[in-house]
């Protein structure tokens, strides 16, 4: 469940970081070339709305199949539509979780990515509010 928020700074001004557009291989290693190319801005390849966007930081692990693991850090956009398949940021009775979202005709469902945790099927008396759909996953290796 995610327990901390972080806002997008709008005002700040963007951080740059080099970008070598050679691409590195996974595989057998290949000579590196020694100049940038550009500056590449995390924040514009990362972040589509940043007016409708905020990171949160996730406890626990119910989403490890997803790839997502506790103390991981997810970009947010309250733009998107939260549609079937999408993970999702939801305030299940006024408590935030991380799910994804599944649609079964007319049945809403919020399911794990870890087998060790139960679908939670959303009934008429449970109150939901979708926080937004989680685009990006940022954790270390």
């Amino acid at each position: 469940m995610p327990t901390e928020l972080y806002t997008v700074d709008l005002e700040s001004k963007p951080k740059t970081l080099p970008l070598y557009l050679d691409r590195v291989a996974a595989g057998f290693p290949s000579p590196a070339d020694d100049y940038v190319e550009r500056r590449l801005d995390l924040n514009q390849h990362l972040i589509r709305h940043p007016e409708a966007s905020f990171f949160v930081r996730v406890k626990g692990d119910s989403m490890r199949g997803a790839g997502i693991h506790p103390n991981d850090l997810l970009i947010v956009d309250r733009a998107l539509e939260a549609t079937d398949g999408r993970v999702v940021v939801v305030a299940l009775d006024g408590e935030l979780t991380v799910k994804r979202l599944r649609l079964h005709g007319n049945e809403l469902a919020l399911h794990p990515e870890n087998p060790a945790y139960p679908v939670i099927r959303i009934k008429p008396d449970r109150e939901l509010l979708v926080w937004g759909v989680a685009t990006y996953v940022i954790h270390a290796l």
